[in-house]
């Protein structure tokens, strides 16, 4: 599957979640559940994988841990807040340029729809 097709059954699981479970929970809980709708529909995932991050000729073994990467494609990074600052944005688009991905989506649950807590950041797709 491409970055795009796997966005989309992505958004499409994000909707389900959101429907059932609504905002309000810690990230955390939407973590698990989004894991435990990958596994049902047969996506390679990774949670909470630690990443070496480069610095000149530093290696820093864990320099930070992406929340889910599916098909070691695309990132979800999960939020549960208020309002998203522009800090997530540029977060997101640092773990793709240090990881080399091309596609991350920025989910924030905590919102009464669920298209508009979904952003995509693209590094070079």
């Amino acid at each position: 599957m491409t970055e795009n097709e796997i966005s989309a059954v992505l958004v499409n699981m994000f909707l389900k979640i959101h429907r059932q479970l609504r905002p309000g929970l810690l990230e955390s809980i939407y973590e698990e559940v989004i894991c435990y709708e990958l596994r049902k529909a047969g996506l390679a995932f990774k949670r909470q994988q630690g990443m070496v991050v480069m610095y000149d000729e530093l290696k820093m073994d864990l320099g930070f841990r992406s929340d889910v990467i599916v098909d070691d494609k695309v990132i979800i990074e999960i939020k549960s807040v208020d309002i998203l600052a522009p800090v997530h944005h540029k977060q997101l688009l640092t773990y793709l340029r240090l990881t080399n991905l091309k596609l991350g989506l920025l989910v924030n649950f905590n919102v009464d729809l669920i298209k508009n807590g979904i952003t995509r950041i693209v590094n070079n797709l």
